[in-house]
């Protein structure tokens, strides 16, 4: 009887299909274009196209995450660290980000000048 209470509670539990992210890069300029949701089960995702758009050598690399629908407070904070680490002259463009990623990023880091947000 313990064994099935067991499964029982093994199948509520969320599967990996809580949440996707998909990357590509956009065409017409440098950058990436995102969707889906940016969380535990994304990061690593998220995390690699941070570190490819910081390898870039463009002044300006755009994000385009109209189709972001949520990102953690941890993968804004990648997404901050990845800002701060930039060489002099180069910024980040987020295009339409998610409010909630604006929200964290005007909270704990107002003062982050090689992130421009446009949109939403």
């Amino acid at each position: 009887m313990g064994g099935a209470r067991r499964a029982d509670a093994l199948s509520a539990l969320p599967g990996p299909s809580a949440g996707a992210l998909s990357v590509l890069p956009l065409t017409n300029r440098p950058g990436w274009q995102a969707a889906g949701e940016v969380g535990l089960l994304t990061r690593p995702a998220w995390e690699q196209t941070l570190c490819e758009l910081a390898r870039s050598d463009e002044e300006t690399c755009h994000l385009e995450l109209s189709a972001v629908t949520f990102v953690d407070v941890a993968g804004v904070s990648a997404l901050a660290r990845t800002a701060q680490d930039l060489p002099q002259g180069r910024r980040i463009v987020l295009e339409e980000p998610p409010a909630t990623l604006r929200r964290v990023l005007d909270l704990f880091w107002p003062d982050l000048l090689t992130v421009e947000v446009m949109g939403r």
